[in-house]
């Protein structure tokens, strides 16, 4: 008998190239979650249509609407609940969540970030690592915390930075290792092979052993 699947939230605020990974993903026989509902802080993002498309749920909470970073956090968790959502992934969410909402959410609520962290968290990434001389550089998946690509690291891809890269072109590689990535990393929680304990990730090591030596826990 097939366990049942976890029903995910993804919270986006662009173009939703990873929520097409993990949507394409949760298409798969067996994989332990469902993208269950997208919500967006931005209308008219490529993100709602690719959703729209996959019929999944849609909403749109905008904090100015709404009356700022209270009110929005309110209304989020309220949906998100009555969703019955079990996980939340940000993908590419462009806010920062107050320290109560992430409390209510801990070890429930994941993030793709565009670097190998801890180096560089925040924005721009790409082109400060090509600023900083980097040889490797990739993405992390990590439990959010109250800070900024700060919780604790749940998988990490890299790939080399070439002599010929600019941003864009090392931002195109990276994004490739990103859906590979969270997709693997929805799985591993989902299936209880992460565990979270004083800030550090383990994963069950029948799973870490899996891929390439350059993505830990390898791909499916």
């Amino acid at each position: 008998m097939n366990p049942v699947r976890k029903r995910v939230a993804v919270l986006i605020s662009g173009r939703g190239s990873n929520l097409q990974a993990l949507i394409d993903a949760a298409g798969e026989t067996g994989f332990p979650a469902e993208i269950a509902l997208v919500i967006s802080d931005r209308p008219d993002v490529q993100g709602l249509q690719r959703a729209e498309r996959a019929g999944i749920a849609r909403q749109v909470l905008m904090p100015k609407e709404l009356g700022g970073r209270a009110a929005f956090e309110a209304a989020l968790d309220e949906a998100l609940r009555k969703a019955g959502i079990d996980l939340i992934c940000l993908a590419g969410f462009m806010r920062i969540l107050g320290a109560g909402f992430v409390a209510r959410w801990q070890g429930r609520l994941i993030n793709i970030h565009p670097s190998l962290l801890p180096a560089f968290p925040g924005l721009d990434t790409h082109q400060r690592a090509l600023e900083a001389g980097v040889k490797l550089h990739g993405c992390s998946v990590h439990f959010v915390d109250a800070g900024v690509d700060s919780g604790p690291i749940i998988g990490q891809a890299a790939v080399p930075v070439l002599p010929s890269d600019d941003a864009d072109s090392l931002a195109d590689r990276v994004l490739v290792e990103e859906h590979r990535l969270y997709p693997r990393c929805l799985e591993l929680v989902c299936l209880g092979d992460v565990q979270l304990r004083d800030r550090k990730v383990t994963v069950a090591s029948s799973a870490a052993a899996k891929g390439a030596a350059l993505a830990n826990p390898g791909a499916r």
